[in-house]
Formats: C-alpha cells, sequence, structure tokens
C-alpha cells in the first residue's frame, strides 16, 4: 500500500503547448506497472481549456467543480458541471474546459496504451471555443 498525502506533491502548469490559458494540474494516480491508469485534477481557470486531443484507451471525466464544456470534433459544445461524468471513446477528437465566465475543475482518468495516454493535436482556436455564443 502506498498512501499519497495531501500536499505531498506539487501542482503543475498546464503546459502552453498543449492548454490555452491558466491550467493546473494536480496529480492523483500514477500506478506503477503492471498497472497503466493515470488520474489528475485539472482546474481550469475561465476561458482555459485544453487544445485538442485524443486517447488510445478512452478518457473518464468527472466534473467536481464550476462549469465547463467539453466538445467532440464535429458536435456540438456540451456544458458540463459538478456531478457530471463524460465518457470519451478511443481515438476520439476533443476538447475540455471551462467556460468564459466560470472556472471548472474535473478528475481526468485514462489509461497507458505502450507508455502513452494522449495524443496531442492542434489548438481550439478563439472561433471554435466562441461558437456557442453564436449558435
Amino acid at each position: 500500500m502506498d498512501v499519497k498525502r495531501n500536499g505531498s506533491r506539487p501542482s503543475a502548469k498546464g503546459p502552453v503547448d498543449y492548454f490555452t490559458g491558466a491550467v493546473r494540474q494536480d496529480p492523483l494516480i500514477q500506478a506503477p506497472e503492471p498497472a497503466h491508469v493515470r488520474a489528475t485534477s485539472v482546474t481550469f481557470e475561465p476561458g482555459a481549456r485544453t487544445a485538442w486531443h485524443t486517447h488510445p484507451l478512452g478518457q473518464t471525466l468527472i466534473v467536481t467543480y464550476g462549469c465547463g464544456w467539453v466538445q467532440s470534433q464535429g458536435g456540438p459544445i456540451e456544458e458540463i458541471r459538478p456531478g457530471d461524468v463524460v465518457w470519451i471513446s478511443p481515438g476520439e477528437k476533443h476538447w475540455h474546459g471551462a467556460t468564459p465566465t466560470t472556472a471548472m475543475t474535473h478528475i481526468a482518468i485514462q489509461e497507458m496504451l505502450d507508455g502513452k495516454a494522449v495524443d496531442w493535436m492542434e489548438k481550439v482556436s478563439d472561433e471554435q471555443y466562441d461558437e456557442r455564443h453564436r449558435a
């Protein structure tokens, strides 16, 4: 058994190559081999979001605070709130983040495949992010 005490692992800023705006990542689960699960608490300040990306084995998001958005390529922007659970299928191109006015925190859970849990792509443009206001 390995107990990770609250505050024993440092927070990290979301890398600018993969995020737009202020994002904080707090590690939750980084299970040792042979396990493959990873989980992170991610906080997005208003307007912050991920770049487009996929996960080889899918991803589960559990919203714990605030109000956010998630979108699969070609689909509508969906609002997500605390208690909502989002399943993103393997290979599904998507993004997620806060709304323009409200921060959002979610727990992101994914598994590694051949040492990789995510494939990052291009950033979500301001026009793509703002499309909900034009609808």
